[in-house]
């Protein structure tokens, strides 16, 4: 069984845009222990920062997580998995 084509797809750019503010704004608090380079490119890695950022940040970090994980989850229920 494969993994649904999301897991690999490149991100829109708008999204991309704001998760990569996000993480940069939170990178110090929530993020401290992933690559100083690291920015989410794709369903994985936004999945896997917004999740780090959820349960290192403070409220209203969390508040923004859940807004962007909303739109995450809005986009990659959008694509269609592989056959």
């Amino acid at each position: 069984m494969s993994a649904p084509s999301h897991a690999v797809e490149s991100l829109p750019d708008p999204l991309r845009e704001e998760l990569a503010r996000f993480v940069e704004e939170q990178r110090a608090l929530c993020l401290w222990y992933m690559r100083e380079d690291f920015l989410p490119v794709d369903f994985e890695t936004a999945r896997m920062a917004l999740d780090a950022i959820e349960k290192h940040g403070d409220r209203a970090a969390f508040l923004r997580a859940a807004e962007l994980r909303r739109w995450l989850s809005t986009l990659s229920n959008a694509t269609p998995a592989a056959s």
